[in-house]
């Protein structure tokens, strides 16, 4: 069976011993999920030029987790000391993948970053930080109730998700016709959907890959991307 290609923006790594230099990488966790999926995963240079021409030759996409997206994308003038890791050309190549795959119809799954790149992408905004260590969600594995009838429900076959998480910032305005999906008992949104989007798309805030190898809600989300992917074969 032919794999679908699943193109997957690499992430700057300041230092990767094992090369020597300085890196573009992807998590092994993250690739493994999309391969155990069925899909072929490929890592893509983010250069913010022709995306829809290099996207066009794949599958299906998928938006991974990173650093903070610049303040001023959403129109803070602001930026809070939290704030780590803004790099201007993977936020201007994110933003442009997020808005040409929905443009282009690609399936599209968004994690963590990604969900946050989708719904600035989409005139969103951010909470810059969630308040601090006994607010934010990193290193935390919590409850998220899913919303029925959703794209998400369908994938993980549950109304009920145990989510791995790692972020100190969220949605604070979901852009126009952004549909909440999820959220967590704090009321944090951990999942976002658009209702009559040309092609599959959802997205979530926190890591399903980080537990995808055990759960099968999780592995889920990669499986119905990937089948999503392979209908466009």
């Amino acid at each position: 069976m032919t794999r679908a290609l699943i193109a997957i923006p690499a992430r700057f790594s300041a230092t990767t011993s094992a090369l020597r230099y300085a890196a573009e990488v992807n998590a092994r966790a993250l690739i493994e999920a999309v391969w155990r999926a069925g899909g072929e995963p490929a890592s893509i240079h983010p250069a913010d030029s022709d995306v829809a021409s290099r996207l066009a030759r794949f599958d299906g996409v998928l938006l991974p987790g990173g650093g903070d997206l610049a303040p001023h994308r959403y129109g803070c003038p602001d930026t809070h000391r939290s704030v780590y890791d803004v790099d201007d050309l993977q936020d201007a190549f994110d933003l442009e993948v997020a808005r040409q795959a929905l443009d282009l119809g690609l399936p599209l799954l968004a994690i963590c970053r990604g969900l946050q790149v989708v719904n600035v992408a989409l005139g969103g905004t951010l909470e810059q930080d969630m308040g601090g260590p006994d607010r934010e969600h990193r290193h935390v594995v919590h409850p998220v109730a899913v919303r029925r009838g959703t794209l998400l429900e369908r994938a993980t076959g549950a109304e009920k998700v145990e989510a791995s998480c790692y972020h100190h910032q969220r949605v604070d305005r979901a852009g126009p016709g952004l549909a909440v999906t999820a959220r967590a008992a704090d009321g944090t949104v951990e999942g976002l959907e658009l209702p009559g989007a040309h092609g599959w798309f959802t997205a979530v805030q926190w890591h399903p890959e980080d537990t995808a190898h055990e759960d099968p809600a999780q592995q889920g989300l990669f499986d119905a991307l990937v089948r999503a992917a392979r209908d466009r074969i």
